[in-house]
């Protein structure tokens, strides 16, 4: 038997719960992995809220991240004792994911977890971490230099903003930190933010070119404030775009791109390809230490999972929440 959190769907409504499982209704898939750690992120939270239609299939054990030990393998790439992470390809919507003790996926969704990394600090970084990570890398690929200007971070204390912050700074950049939780500015400086502006700056309608601030933005906020921050940015400066925790829409006009040749530039960590995640590991590895991931984590058991989905929307979590899906 192994626990698992589980999602069922009956006449339309939705239910999680705590559950206890064979080891036979695991999805068929050529790797199992024996789970330690995994980790909240917005769309967890999302999937088991249901706020948002994230899970495509039911029942569904959820989670887009792991982070363990292979168990057994019928892949070329992987053998019993190899450490392993995983980030997206679909799993926690699609296919069952890391909030249980076990997991069976697909080899190639599988990465090794870095030599300087134990499972629990792999959890404590996730898809959050890692794609504050793929952002820095599109930023420093599309030419910003730390001499060009402040780089704004939006969504500054939740899991992509805290270790795009962290990175940035590792890397030289002046940050500004935009954040709801005003009480957060030490914990923001702390990891490297030089200063912290309140979000209502962003998040009201404003001006389609605004007075020129940023040289480039890392944003997980997306609607209003990607809009802002877009009107804000520096003549040819760069917008990563990751998150959507204020909405999905966009409503901006195109003069930042044709007036100022701002370009904005989507991230996506779900299905991105190795020759991409690859480098965004080796970038937390090198620069990202353990004293920064312990000051942005927590960790919680399995059961306290579904409360912890409830605050991560609500935008009560800072950080990070990692998953001791043993504990």
């Amino acid at each position: 038997m192994l626990k698992a959190i589980l999602i069922s769907k009956q006449d339309g409504a939705q239910s999680v719960r705590l559950a206890d499982l064979e080891e036979s209704e695991l999805p068929d898939a050529p790797v199992t992995v024996r789970v330690e750690y995994s980790t909240i992120n917005y769309k967890d939270g999302l999937a088991i809220t249901g706020k948002s239609p994230v899970v495509r299939k039911f029942p569904m054990v959820p989670g887009i991240d792991l982070a363990g030990v292979v168990e057994k393998s019928t892949s070329d790439a992987w053998r019993s004792g190899d450490r392993v992470l995983l980030n997206g390809w679909g799993v926690g919507e699609g296919h069952w994911g890391g909030f249980a003790q076990k997991a069976r996926v697909n080899g190639e969704w599988l990465q090794r977890v870095p030599e300087s990394f134990t499972s629990r600090q792999a959890m404590a970084i996730g898809t959050a971490g890692y794609t504050a990570s793929l952002c820095v890398d599109a930023l420093v690929r599309h030419g910003l230099t730390p001499d060009k200007g402040d780089v704004l971070v939006t969504g500054a204390s939740g899991g992509v903003g805290s270790v795009a912050i962290a990175l940035l700074a590792r890397a030289g950049f002046k940050i500004v930190a935009s954040t709801g939780k005003t009480n957060e500015g030490d914990y923001l400086k702390a990891l490297g933010a030089r200063d912290v502006i309140d979000r209502n700056e962003l998040a009201q309608p404003g001006k389609p070119l605004q007075k020129e601030r940023w040289a480039a933005v890392v944003d997980s906020v997306g609607s209003q404030t990607l809009a802002n921050a877009c009107a804000q940015t520096r003549y040819r400066g760069l917008v990563t775009a990751c998150g959507l925790a204020q909405g999905m829409d966009f409503p901006a006009s195109v003069a930042p791109f044709i007036l100022r040749g701002v370009s904005l530039l989507g991230i996506d960590s779900v299905m991105a390809p190795r020759e991409l995640r690859q480098p965004a590991w080796d970038r937390l590895a090198r620069d990202l230490d353990a004293a920064s991931l312990d000051r942005i984590s927590t960790v919680i058991g399995l059961a306290e999972v579904p409360n912890a989905a409830q605050n991560i929307v609500s935008g009560r979590i800072r950080g990070r929440v990692v998953v001791d899906v043993n504990g």
